[in-house]
């Protein structure tokens, strides 16, 4: 294969998948610079085995288990653990189709997740990503990431519940 082809073909995944990328990074990490970061490590390890994976139809599988390797990763780092950004600024992200104080409640209610329970949360239901597919990424038994999703949704749940005082008010 001509590198150019190979580039050229390379090119187009990412910019018909970064967008996605991006978001699920964001939603794994809840940082955007810690996203975009996330995505590059994942694009760089794509783009170094390219040539093997370029006629797969497991390509995204391929990048998403890059992804969330690189976010768990990441997140063992002692410096990591320090350094925690407020995670308002999500300017940049993609898929902002909510309004702002919904959006806000629930990447807070998902930033609040455990990492297990928010990579499970956000493979399965974001990515609609099956059990299998999600126990492979994350490392884990399919037990344990049904488990985890089922735990997250419930503390989802319970943290996007409207408050007794603020329910009373539209009943009137």
């Amino acid at each position: 294969m001509r590198r150019s082809d190979r580039d050229r073909r390379f090119t187009q995944y990412v910019v018909a998948r970064s967008p996605q990328l991006t978001r699920t990074a964001y939603l794994l990490c809840g940082d955007p610079h810690r996203a975009e970061d996330l995505v590059q490590i994942a694009l760089t390890k794509l783009y170094l085995a390219w040539d093997r994976v370029d006629r797969s139809d497991t390509i995204d599988a391929y990048v998403r288990q890059i992804l969330v390797r690189a976010c768990i990763d990441e997140s063992r780092r002692p410096w990591r653990r320090r350094e925690v950004t407020d995670g308002q600024d999500r300017s940049g992200m993609p898929g902002k189709e909510t309004e702002p104080q919904v959006e806000s409640a629930v990447f807070a209610a998902l930033r609040a997740l455990p990492p297990g329970q928010r990579a499970a949360v956000v493979l399965r239901y974001w990515n609609d990503l099956s059990v299998e597919e999600t126990a492979r990424l994350i490392g884990c038994s399919r037990s344990t990431v049904k488990t985890q999703a089922s735990r997250g949704l419930e503390r989802l749940r319970a943290a996007l519940a409207p408050t007794p005082s603020t329910s009373g008010a539209h009943d009137e």
